[in-house]
C-alpha cells in the first residue's frame, strides 16, 4: 500500500489554504453584508457574488490548494478538467441555493437550517466530486467513519455560515466569524483526507491534466477574479452607508411631501417636489 503524504510541501499548503478559504469568506460575509441593505435586484447580484466568494474562493479553491499538499509514494496523479470544473459549479450553485433560501425565508431558523442543510451538502458533494476527478495509478478508498464525519462538518460549517451572513455586523465580528469559517471548511477538508488510502497501485500514467498545467491556471484565474471583487466591494459602499442613504431619501421624501400639502399642492404637484428632493442612489 502506498504511503500518503497530506503535508508534501509541509505547512505552506494547509496554510495557504486556510489564507485563502478566510478570503473567500469574508468577501462573502461582505456581499452579503451589502445584500441586506440593497434593492430587490442589486440584493440578488450581491447575494450571487456571495457564492461565488463563499463556494468558489472560500471553499473550492482552499479544497485545491490543499491538495497540492497530497501525495502518495510511486502514484502518478493527474485531474479530469471536466469534472474538476464541474465541482467548482457545483459548490457555487448549492452554496447559493443556501443563501436565496435564507434570504427569500426572511432570514427566520427553518429557512436557515434548510439552507445550511443544502450548502453543507453542496460542499462535501464538492470535496468528493474534486476527489472523483483525480486520476491516479491506484484506487482511492475512504474509511466511512471519516466521511460520514465530514458530511456532518460540511452541514455544521454551511449552517454557521449562512447564519454569520444573517447576523454578523461590524468588523470584529467579522475577523471572529471568517476566522472561524476557514477552520469550519479547512477542518472539514482534512477530515475527509483522513479517511483516505491508496491501494492497489498500477504501472502507468493516467489520463487527464498534471497538477501544475490544471490547477495553477485555475487557482490564479479563480484569485483574479477574488481580487477583483474585493476592489468592488472597495469601492461601494458599506451596508451602513447604504442604510443612511436610504433614511434621508425617506427623509427628503416625506419633507418634499410635507412642502406639497403645506402649499396645497395637487398630489401630482406633490409628487414631483418628492422626486426634485430624491438624492442619486450607488446601489
Amino acid at each position: 500500500m502506498p504511503a500518503i503524504d497530506h503535508f508534501t510541501f509541509g505547512f505552506l499548503t494547509p496554510v495557504l489554504a486556510y489564507a485563502i478559504s478566510c478570503t473567500g469568506a469574508a468577501t462573502g460575509l461582505a456581499c452579503t453584508s451589502r445584500a441586506r441593505a440593497a434593492t430587490p435586484v442589486a440584493r440578488a447580484v450581491w447575494l450571487v457574488l456571495g457564492a461565488i466568494a463563499l463556494g468558489g474562493t472560500g471553499i473550492w479553491v482552499m479544497h485545491f490548494v490543499a491538495m497540492l499538499g497530497f501525495s502518495a509514494s510511486g502514484v502518478e496523479i493527474r485531474y479530469d478538467i471536466p469534472q474538476t470544473l464541474l465541482s467548482a459549479a457545483v459548490a457555487i450553485v448549492m452554496v447559493g441555493t443556501g443563501l436565496f433560501i435564507t434570504e427569500l425565508g426572511k432570514r427566520k431558523l427553518p429557512a436557515l437550517v434548510l439552507g445550511g442543510v443544502l450548502a453543507g451538502v453542496g460542499v462535501a458533494a464538492m470535496h468528493y466530486m474534486g476527489m472523483a476527478a483525480m486520476e491516479m495509478s491506484a484506487q482511492i478508498v475512504y474509511a466511512p467513519t471519516y466521511v460520514i464525519t465530514s458530511v456532518v462538518i460540511a452541514v455544521v460549517a454551511a449552517t454557521a455560515a449562512l447564519w454569520c451572513t444573517v447576523h454578523i455586523r461590524g468588523t470584529l465580528a467579522t475577523i471572529v466569524a471568517t476566522l472561524v469559517m476557514g477552520i469550519a471548511v479547512t477542518g472539514m477538508h482534512y477530515t475527509g483526507m483522513a479517511g483516505v488510502s491508496v491501494v492497489n497501485p498500477v504501472d502507468t500514467v493516467p489520463a487527464g491534466a498534471s497538477t501544475m498545467q490544471l490547477l495553477v491556471p485555475l487557482v490564479m484565474a479563480v484569485s483574479i477574479v477574488t481580487f477583483l471583487l474585493i476592489l468592488g466591494i472597495g469601492l461601494w459602499p458599506t451596508e451602513d452607508e447604504l442604510r443612511e442613504q436610504i433614511a434621508l431619501e425617506k427623509r427628503l421624501r416625506a419633507q418634499g411631501q410635507g412642502v406639497g400639502q403645506a402649499a396645497g399642492l395637487p398630489a401630482n404637484e406633490q409628487d414631483r417636489a418628492t422626486q426634485r428632493t430624491r438624492i442619486p442612489q450607488v446601489y
